[in-house]
């Protein structure tokens, strides 16, 4: 018998640690979402009138990643979908991510799928996108319904194709004569709106809902009643939870982070064949984990992404444990020439700080000097291993 064959015959006949690991999973839709009631009811009471057909506002939801956005969205939506079932109220419901390429990396294919929900197929590329829109149009309007279109990571898609194709759809109402459109966009820039032309703001955040981070009290009641149906009884060694919400708490409140840190402990521990989840399987996750988001991050992001990012390693590598705006923007221009990159303006620079704070790359406050104006105190937010990382896969872009 091989060492492979060995190892799945071994997995294959111990006794699995988890009742029910798709509880744990990011794509998992549970039937109660607790600390989230009170937006739920937002969402539910701004989309109602579809319910009688009736085109209800634009809703434009924000928060940090892991703050329940996308989870409420698709809830809400869901009960809608159902009674709409019942009534025999003719809803449609479409939800696309827009950080899936083959979906949303240009307006032509965003539309052309939007075309697909409709059970039509078209084209991928080859027409003009004028004629792919009145398709659409066409589809949309050949009954009287009402259409709700989540744009999850809707701020991803403005970046792939600029913002004309918002201005496209939010302007669509006024073409169709049976049905119409209502746009709930979700994106975890809460300064995404302010780079849209002022039309498309108006019109697309009619109604704005922000979620705010969890707290680590809230992440831990979510952690423990997802693990009661994810576990068997008694796997989970005390405090493992409250030590899971912390390392959460500490990374922007992020609940779905919690959520896979304490799949990939359960993981570890199955995988060492133990039957008890400890603090130390905890550990171990929170590092790989912490590597691993750290390093799809880095080497995802473009150049000038990376020059940033460069300049933070090298000034906190010196010791600068806090670093000002002003430090950072003055060796990031030098990176830029020893790398031939022209450099980009101050503001461009502070928008892509705020992003990486976003991601939790950096923490940067923003602190008031008096009469010599405001400044960013930053300072790197990840551990000593994944530092090491990022700098290595950013000293190899550059030299």
């Amino acid at each position: 018998m091989s060492k492979a064959t060995d190892t799945f015959e071994k997995f294959l006949s111990a006794n699995s640690i988890f009742a029910n690991k798709a509880v744990l999973q990011a794509n998992y839709t549970p039937e109660n979402i607790p600390h989230r009631e009170e937006q739920i009811e937002q969402i539910a009471k701004i989309l109602a009138p579809a319910l009688k057909l009736n085109k209800p506002s634009n809703l434009f939801i924000y928060g940090k990643t892991g703050t329940g956005k996308t989870l409420s969205a698709i809830h809400t939506t869901n009960k809608i979908k159902e009674l709409a079932e019942q009534r025999a109220t003719p809803i449609k419901i479409i939800y696309l991510n827009c950080k899936l390429k083959k979906i949303a990396d240009t307006e032509y294919r965003l539309i052309a799928q939007l075309v697909r929900e409709f059970g039509r197929e078209i084209a991928m590329t080859g027409l003009p996108t004028d004629e792919v829109y009145k398709y659409f149009f066409k589809l949309v309007d050949q009954k009287k319904q009402i259409v709700i279109l989540v744009l999850d990571e809707i701020d991803q898609l403005v970046k792939k194709t600029g913002d004309e194709i918002l201005y496209n759809l939010t302007r669509i109402n006024s073409e169709l004569k049976e049905s119409q459109i209502a746009i709930v966009g979700i994106s975890n820039d809460m300064m995404f709106t302010d780079y849209l032309d002022p039309r498309i703001k108006s019109s697309l955040s009619e109604e704005e809902l922000n979620f705010k981070s969890y707290n680590a009290v809230q992440i831990q009641d979510i952690l423990a009643q997802r693990a009661k149906e994810a576990f068997k009884e008694g796997v989970l060694n005390q405090g493992v939870i409250a030590k899971c919400a912390a390392y959460a708490a500490r990374e922007h409140g992020d609940a779905r982070r919690a959520l896979e840190l304490l799949r990939i402990a359960g993981e570890i521990a199955e995988r060492e064949g133990v039957q008890k989840v400890e603090i130390k399987h905890l550990d171990e996750a929170e590092e790989k984990l912490e590597k691993d988001r750290v390093v799809d991050i880095v080497a995802s992001q473009p150049k000038q992404f990376q020059a940033v990012l460069y300049s933070v390693l090298l000034l906190s590598a010196k010791n600068n444990k806090i670093i000002e705006t002003g430090d950072l923007y003055n060796t990031y221009t030098k990176i830029c020439a020893n790398a031939s990159l022209r450099p980009l303006t101050q503001r461009r620079v502070s928008d892509v700080i705020g992003e990486l704070d976003m991601l939790g790359i950096i923490n940067a406050k923003t602190i008031s000097k008096g009469r010599y104006g405001r400044t960013r105190e930053i300072s790197l937010a990840i551990n000593g291993a994944s530092e090491q990382k990022a700098m290595e896969i950013i000293e190899r872009e550059f030299h």
